[in-house]
């Protein structure tokens, strides 16, 4: 009986011991489970606890450093209900939110925010577009992923100081912005320039897991040869000088409504 009270005694002692070590864990203790899900990025000189701490640098996997990321969990993560707040800052990326895990697989996003330089986030949708330039400022008030797919969204886009780099050279078209929602995981945003730039904006484009559908009507404001130029290579102008741009991709574009006339 002596010995089962000593062993009952050792048991807890070890599963608080275990508890607090927990409570209060290193995150460089926790740098070997973590880093492999990081798909080659790096964490330098981490301080602080698994619950909230930060990294001075991230590091890309050719060793280049991309900025710093501080970061907060709740502890009722040892419940299994995940809660997460993010703030990465760097010279070309900037992004915060908060995350947290619903049943079914599901993942809620609040106040979430992005600011990149284009240039340095290489998206390149091919001739004729050109590659984008300038700065993408995201916001997403709310939404609900499943499987990374937006269920349902809430956000807004403003692509501040447009230049599309063509072959021929860099086409200025201003401040456009952007207007999204998610319903049913289709993602239905608005396109509109800011009504003071080199090109007039009007649009729809609508994506979905299978397909997407983009119809906008582009006129130019300005006689800059470059701008029409590129609106040529989009398509024939009507006779008021603007260029409809209907395009479409993937398996359900025609599934996808185009919009009201």
């Amino acid at each position: 009986m002596n010995y089962l009270r000593k062993s009952l005694l050792g048991l807890g002692v070890l599963l608080l011991t275990a508890a607090v070590l927990l409570w209060f864990l290193p995150a460089r203790w926790a740098l070997p489970w973590i880093e492999p899900q990081l798909h080659g990025l790096r964490l330098q000189q981490v301080q602080g606890s698994v619950w909230d701490g930060r990294a001075a640098e991230v590091t890309a996997p050719d060793g280049g450093v991309l900025g710093q990321l501080q970061w907060r969990l709740s502890r009722l993560a040892l419940l299994g209900q995940l809660r997460l707040q993010l703030r990465f800052n760097g010279p070309q990326l900037h992004v915060s939110g908060t995350m947290a895990r619903l049943p079914g697989d599901r993942i809620a996003l609040d106040d979430a925010n992005m600011r990149g330089d284009l240039s340095a986030l290489h998206i390149d949708p091919g001739p004729p577009w050109g590659q984008p330039r300038g700065e993408l400022q995201l916001s997403v008030d709310q939404a609900v992923l499943q499987g990374g797919w937006p269920l349902k969204l809430h956000g807004q886009a403003h692509w501040r100081h447009a230049v599309m780099h063509t072959s021929r050279g860099d086409v200025v078209l201003g401040e456009l912005e952007m207007q999204a929602q998610a319903h049913g995981g289709v993602i239905e945003a608005q396109l509109r320039d800011d009504g003071n730039g080199p090109l007039h904006v009007d649009g729809q484009w609508q994506l979905s897991p299978l397909g997407w559908r983009l119809d906008a009507t582009l006129r130019p404001r300005q006689t800059d040869p470059s701008l029409r130029h590129w609106l040529a290579g989009l398509g024939p102008a009507s006779p008021d000088g603007s260029v409809p741009v209907h395009r479409s991709g993937g398996l359900a574009a025609t599934s996808l409504a185009p919009p009201p006339k």
